[in-house]
């Protein structure tokens, strides 16, 4: 059995060269522990430090498998490559090497090079499997997208879910695929140029299928809280094994080309060396033949993972999440100004200015959503690629109350202008999956949970818009979408059909244009630009200029007029014309006034 695609694990079960199988879990609670396979209890033998393990040669690949409590209660293996069925049933034992792979000398792609396509598995397409994925790569690859970023897939309660609720955090979900049709994925986006990164979720467990507190309570840290429950213990060794080694098992056996890390704000370590940086700094020195990239999502601003070493290479973190970006973009195409959107209300042009030409809008600034705190660090000294931005994911539209795109929200013309102000600017660009052609359908919320679960999502999610004066009354809240329904989860899958549409057909072409131009006039000189210093941004109204210098000393140019009414540019065009919105704009520049939701690009090459 070659070791070049499979990854040994601390936790878990793994399947050695002699045929043998070798089960092994942290039940420090317990002082005994069978493995239950078939009609058959194998007692494990008690090591130290609460470690259980067992070699043997009567379960598999394919066989299902359990470990049985003293009480009598069987759970799953929490480390398990796949489950049998749902998450409250036996684990089954897989050979980690057995999927023929194609495309096993992927090397990668830098990371200038990415245009970010966020999608969830279950709604992409239409039977809502990794396979449904596989059939629309070519779809990607043409559009002008380099990175698919796919939504947690580790084994949640149920079968409809965001992915954020995993309980089993080793085992793709049986709903989606499964192992085998996991790699098949990563395998086929690899042939076509494809990268693919995952969804992680380190910060919590789920609320359905989550059995360590029965054997494992160490794993846990009751002194502290997190908006999920009680804290994961990181400080002990053998829970940061499980995040450490569920790292590098994604990259090994799967292949993925990196991470998105979520909510890292909420992984509070008490460690020395904080989880992330292990982990970061464990993949940086065991995966060295291949690009991976790092990413996170973190709404406190920070830039710390993210620092470049002196050549500009990436020790640990390679980009963030910039929600800056998307919220000074959407609140100066819809007005909007409650919960987090009111520190953006007085002047989004000038925040989304401030985060094109730096990065964070909000760097040490007093947030008044934030309880009138400080929010943020200065970012200017770091690359613009290491700022992801968008103006559309999954959080921004799920999490709404009716789970509007912003196409629903926001006239076209204004949506068409901001999408070439994120992908015309040197940052990473994220499209939410759908946004290509202008999507319409919401994205909800949905969950796939019941009896009393079911009731405390539902409530506790109608609750959330207390706060929002249009959710005040009882009888507007109930509303909301029930999160458990299935019409949620089914009104939420994409209408591929829309591209056929006259309307849905010209925005995939702009986005096309747009990313053509981004990849032949922007992306090769993106490499070399280290940080924002020699940007400069100029604000009047509801026009924005910004000015950037790139790697090869070039100049580009973007001036946007993002309002109803005619604007003056606040800067003049410089170089040649790479896109304007409205015909002759660059040569009307600046003697006339900007059109209406009107963007003009130009570079200027070094002399």
């Amino acid at each position: 059995m070659t070791d070049r695609f499979r990854y040994h694990t601390t936790w878990g079960t793994e399947l050695q060269d002699s045929g043998m199988a070798r089960f092994k879990l942290w039940a420090p609670k317990i002082e005994t522990l069978s493995l239950a396979a078939g009609n058959e209890q194998f007692p494990m033998a008690r090591r130290e430090n609460g470690w259980f393990e067992l070699v043997t040669d009567r379960v598999k690949p394919g066989d299902s498998y359990a470990f049985r409590l003293p009480d009598g209660m069987t759970v799953p293996d929490p480390a398990a490559r796949a489950q049998a069925g749902d998450v409250h049933g036996p684990s089954q034992l897989v050979d980690p090497v057995a999927y023929p792979w194609q495309a096993g000398d992927w090397r990668g792609r830098p990371w200038e090079e990415a245009v970010i396509y966020e999608l969830h598995t279950g709604t992409f397409t239409e039977d809502g499997t990794f396979t449904g994925i596989k059939s629309r790569l070519d779809h990607l690859a043409a559009t002008g997208v380099t990175v698919i970023e796919v939504m947690p897939v580790a084994q949640f309660g149920g079968n409809r879910g965001w992915g954020y609720d995993g309980v089993l955090m080793y085992a793709p979900h049986r709903a989606y695929g499964g192992p085998d049709e996991l790699k098949a994925l990563v395998d086929a986006a690899h042939e076509r140029g494809l990268m693919i990164i995952l969804d992680v979720v380190y910060n919590h467990f789920g609320p359905d299928g989550n059995y360590l507190h029965l054997y494992a309570p160490d794993f846990f840290d009751p002194s502290r809280e997190t908006p999920w429950g009680g804290a994961i213990a990181y400080d002990r060794a053998p829970v940061r094994d499980f995040f450490v080694d569920n790292a590098l098992y994604w990259l090994e056996e799967y292949r993925f080309d990196g991470f998105r890390f979520d909510a890292i704000n909420e992984i509070r370590d008490p460690s020395p060396e904080h989880l992330l940086e292990t982990i970061a700094k464990a993949v940086r020195a065991r995966i060295t033949d291949r690009h991976i990239h790092l990413t996170t999502e973190d709404d406190r601003n920070v830039t710390h993972l993210h620092e470049r070493a002196a050549d500009g290479s990436v020790p640990m973190f390679t980009a963030e999440w910039n929600d800056d970006f998307h919220h000074a973009a959407h609140v100066a195409v819809t007005s909007e100004a409650e919960g987090y959107y009111v520190d953006f209300a007085p002047n989004p042009v000038a925040h989304l200015a401030r985060a094109l030409s730096e990065g964070f809008a909000y760097q040490g600034e007093v947030s008044q959503f934030w309880g009138e705190a400080p929010r943020g660090v200065p970012s200017v000294q770091q690359p613009p690629t290491a700022f992801v931005n968008f103006i559309q994911n999954h959080d921004q539209v799920g999490n709404r109350a009716f789970n509007e795109r912003l196409t629903a929200l926001a006239p076209a013309g204004a949506v068409e202008a901001l999408t070439a102000v994120l992908l015309l600017g040197p940052h990473i660009p994220m499209l939410f999956m759908g946004e290509e052609w202008g999507e319409v359908r919401p994205f909800g919320f949905f969950t796939d949970f019941h009896g009393t679960l079911a009731d405390a999502v539902r409530e506790g999610r109608r609750r959330e818009f207390r706060r929002f004066a249009q959710f005040a009354d009882e009888a507007n809240r109930a509303r909301i979408l029930d999160p458990n329904a299935l019409a949620t989860f089914e009104s939420s899958r994409l209408d591929w059909k829309w591209l056929e549409r006259d309307e849905g057909r010209a925005r995939y072409d702009l986005v096309r244009q747009l990313l053509d131009i981004r990849h032949r006039e922007i992306v090769p000189r993106l490499g070399a630009m280290k940080s924002y210093a020699d940007a400069t941004a100029t604000v009047e109204g509801t026009a924005l200029g910004v000015h950037w210098t790139l790697g090869d000393g070039a100049m580009l140019t973007l001036i946007a007029n993002l309002g109803d009414a005619v604007a003056e540019a606040p800067i003049d065009p410089a170089g040649a014309v790479l896109y304007e919105s409205d015909p002759c704009l660059g040569i009307s520049l600046p003697s006339a006034p900007m059109p209406p939701w009107s963007v003009l690009v130009c570079l200027q090459e070094t002399v």
